[in-house]
């Protein structure tokens, strides 16, 4: 078997393995429980809240924690623009990078805070270092908001009645400090051990075997690489990401960042049933993420394998897959795996060029970001599934005839209503985005680097990219216009926010009702003919609201190279 899929296979079932006890380390975590690690990270939390006059035992209703959770992340809205606006009057910046324009600055800035890392610069010269540390500071609490949202829901179905959804601060602190700072220092080891920098000083001058002199960047690359992928953020420290080599310089790299960006998604599932006591449920949960997540990767990772058809008629030997976009050190088999783990768990990162990949891979990509409910982002993916669960519940009552119910809470008329705002909000924001950017040709298609019906699925993966907060890009886009800023920007916050405001406030809501105890007539959520109720909603929803728009791109598109 070719030594790439073996590659795949490890570190795929290797995450799955480190998943479970991870997940039971999580929800103990939340459940305040005593863990091996108390003794060093107990009294961090405890400064951490000293310091900023946290009461981390005051109970909270869903409305304070999201007023909590929304402030804080507005404040760093703003701090976050001011240093990247200002960045070249700031220390740490040996290579004399300027300050970014109030347009850029606004979507670096929004993009970073929703954990979505679209970057419309190039890290290299459209940062200093200290504009790096804003931006992986912007990593960890970014990831650590979403973690602390689904805390939030995970309380509110272990208590049979509660009025309180737990405190927001001390869920978000515990994230950051007792997950992701310990998972993150492991993979930055990692990293430094296999090349990547990790150094203050400034380029570097080098000569070729040409002959020739280089300037090489360097920088504190390790550090923000490991949080990047621990935290499903994707920014790059480097403009061509985990493609570069001092990002990803070799095949156990690669293997260690696709661990990192997938092993948190996956704990999450499992930490939800081990916080609620129900782990039936949550195997049913990771089977279907997983039926849905094999569904994407397999076909990508044979059709990168397989090679460009077109290139085959020229009679070109292809034995190494489709190569364009790709590096020789991570083959077309692991680069085709990447981009559906990155593009399922909302990461963003990229090990090869999405742009260049087969056009029904392109398709699987953007289609991983507009179910947006496969494992999903730190935290976020759980809660996606969370509103396909109420739909699915909903539909299922009325199937057979009985009250809707869900952990012991009849499902009603507004909970639903949100459940399908937030389900429809998604291809709404994704598809206006792109029609507006087609419709007006000086801001969409005079940036594109691709006619026809790629330069459409350009655009249409802009935009899909960033209502799924997840990044990556078909980088033949010349997104940095005020048009692309601008417009992401608000496809930023809309696709972040309201996904996370719609689940807590629906589990607040049933948080709050009358414990219905199990009869036979209840529908029973924890077997896996409801899971498959569950996967074919959530196949019927991507059909109906994305197979047109598919068609007229990435689609259309392969039918060309036939």
């Amino acid at each position: 078997m070719n030594t790439e899929i073996l590659g795949v296979l490890f570190m795929f079932l290797f995450t799955i393995a480190l998943g479970i006890p991870l997940g039971r380390y999580i929800a103990r975590v939340y459940l305040g429980e005593r863990t091996m690690f108390d003794r060093i990270f107990k009294p961090i939390d405890q400064f951490i809240y000293k310091l900023s006059g946290i009461d981390p035992m005051k109970e909270m209703t869903w409305k304070e924690n999201l007023t909590a959770l929304l402030t804080i992340n507005l404040f760093w809205l703003f701090l976050t623009m001011a240093v990247l606006m200002g960045q070249h009057l700031l220390p740490l910046n040996p290579d004399g990078n300027p300050g970014m324009s109030a347009d850029l600055a606004l979507n670096t800035a929004i993009s970073f805070v929703v954990n979505c890392n679209l970057q419309h610069y190039s890290g290299e010269s459209g940062l200093s270092y200290i504009g790096q540390f804003m931006l992986m500071f912007l990593q960890f609490v970014s990831a650590g908001v979403g973690m602390a949202a689904a805390a939030m829901v995970f309380k509110a179905f272990r208590d049979k009645t509660t009025k309180t959804l737990g405190n927001f601060y001390q869920f978000f602190i515990k994230s950051c400090t007792r997950i992701l700072l310990p998972l993150s220092f492991i993979i930055a080891t990692i990293l430094i051990f296999q090349g990547t920098p990790m150094t203050f000083e400034g380029k570097d001058q080098m000569v070729t075997l040409a002959g020739d002199t280089v300037d090489v960047s360097r920088g504190p690359a390790a550090g923000f690489i490991a949080i990047k992928h621990v935290g499903t953020n994707g920014g790059g420290f480097f403009g061509v990401n985990s493609n570069h080599p001092f990002e990803n310089p070799t095949f156990i790299s690669n293997i260690a960042e696709m661990f990192a960006q997938f092993v948190i998604p996956i704990a999450m599932v499992f930490a939800f049933g081990f916080y609620i006591r129900k782990r039936k449920f949550a195997y049913v949960v990771f089977a279907v993420m997983t039926v849905g997540f094999l569904c994407l990767a397999i076909p990508n990772v044979h059709m990168e394998m397989a090679g460009n058809p077109a290139i085959d008629r020229l009679g070109v030997n292809q034995d190494l897959g489709a190569m364009e976009g790709k590096d020789i050190r991570i083959g077309s088999g692991a680069a085709g795996f990447w981009s559906i783990v990155t593009t399922v768990i909302s990461t963003g990162s990229v090990n090869s060029m999405h742009d260049s990949t087969m056009a029904l891979s392109g398709m699987n990509e953007m289609l991983a970001m507009m179910i947006n409910a496969f494992f999903g982002g730190c935290g976020v993916g759980i809660l996606n599934y969370f509103i396909f669960i109420i739909l699915a519940v909903f539909i299922s009552g009325l199937m057979v005839g009985r009250t809707p119910e869900f952990m012991g809470k009849k499902v009603e008329a507004k909970e639903m209503k949100i459940a399908m705002l937030i389900a429809f909000l998604h291809p709404f924001i994704i598809l206006t985005g792109t029609a507006l950017a087609a419709a007006f040709p000086g801001y969409g298609e005079a940036t594109l680097n691709n006619p026809g019906f790629h330069g459409f699925s350009e655009m249409l993966y802009e935009y899909t990219s960033a209502a799924a907060n997840n990044g990556s890009g078909f980088e033949g886009l010349g997104d940095n216009t005020p048009w692309w800023n601008i417009s992401t920007g608000i496809v930023l916050l809309f696709g972040r926010f309201l996904p996370i405001i719609g689940p807590v406030a629906i589990a607040g809501i049933l948080a709050g009702k009358k414990y219905i105890p199990d009869s036979a007539g209840t529908l029973k959520t924890d077997t896996y003919t409801f899971g498959f109720m569950v996967l074919a909603v959530i196949a019927l929803v991507a059909a109906l609201s994305f197979f047109p728009a598919l068609t007229l791109g990435p689609i259309a598109e392969y039918f060309t190279l036939r």
